[in-house]
């Protein structure tokens, strides 16, 4: 389906290895890497439960200390949207929806080498796709031609009303028939400390979802003063990750 300098692997989901924990680093305004002056793709994240927005009993059980949340909603039906959806989801296009600029960090493709994609399961236990390793050096691209992101790419969001870069690395990606997306975890300088996942998937109805996972908390202690800001600018992007895979596509919905 896609047009990739290799193709994309259907039925797969990749993650990268485990990094430390790095907690308590402020903000700067000129970097998101730690004082020592790291480049942002040797930067540790900043939780331990790398993963944990996989599991669909998130919010029945969270990583100690943080608060969870899981939004659903159905955002159009039919081919057209189930294109458009995924590829704006694998290719940070919903996150420019919803009012970031996106700055993509270059790492060293060996970083995306040491990914692997687990074997996954249907419903019944059986395999559906042996692990295989991934292979960092190469770019992917969609359809449209847009490039896709891979697990260990970092970026660099920066919204207008917001001071600081907001660092990020994508810690998975699902890549299946029906089901699509991501997730990012927070580097230091985020406001937050977690993990925030995007996940598309196609029912056989034809109709097209949107679940966004996510668990976090303030990232220090002047953070933490300003919780309830935070939160509530948490929920106005949810809101907006939810309406940007909903406008219209060129293409009619079938």
């Amino acid at each position: 389906m896609a047009n990739t300098a290799r193709s994309r692997a259907g039925n797969s989901e990749q993650a990268i290895p485990a990094f430390c924990d790095n907690r308590g680093v402020t903000p700067t305004r000129d970097s998101a890497a730690p004082a020592e002056g790291l480049p942002l793709w040797r930067v540790p994240v900043t939780y331990g439960a790398i993963g944990a927005t996989r599991d669909a009993e998130l919010l029945k059980h969270p990583p100690r200390g943080y608060r969870p949340i899981e939004r659903r909603v159905r955002i159009g039906h039919g081919a057209a949207r189930w294109e458009y959806a995924w590829v704006q989801v694998l290719s940070w296009g919903i996150q420019r929806a919803a009012g970031f600029h996106v700055e993509r960090v270059d790492s060293p493709g060996h970083i995306n080498e040491l990914t692997y994609s687990p074997v996954t399961f249907d419903d019944a236990g059986n395999p559906v796709i042996p692990a295989v390793t991934g292979h960092g050096d190469e770019t992917i691209y969609a359809p449209d031609g847009s490039q896709l992101l891979r697990p260990g790419d970092s970026a660099l969001l920066k919204w207008w009303a917001w001071p600081f870069k907001i660092p990020t690395r994508v810690v998975y990606v699902i890549d299946e028939p029906q089901r699509r997306g991501f997730a990012y975890g927070t580097l230091p300088g985020h406001p937050e400390e977690g993990e925030e996942a995007f996940l598309v998937e196609r029912r056989d109805d034809g109709s097209v979802w949107l679940t966004i996972r996510a668990f976090s908390r303030p990232s220090n202690r002047w953070y933490w003063f300003g919780y309830p800001a935070l939160r509530l600018l948490q929920a106005l992007f949810t809101h907006r990750y939810e309406k940007a895979l909903t406008g219209r596509i060129d293409e009619p919905e079938g």
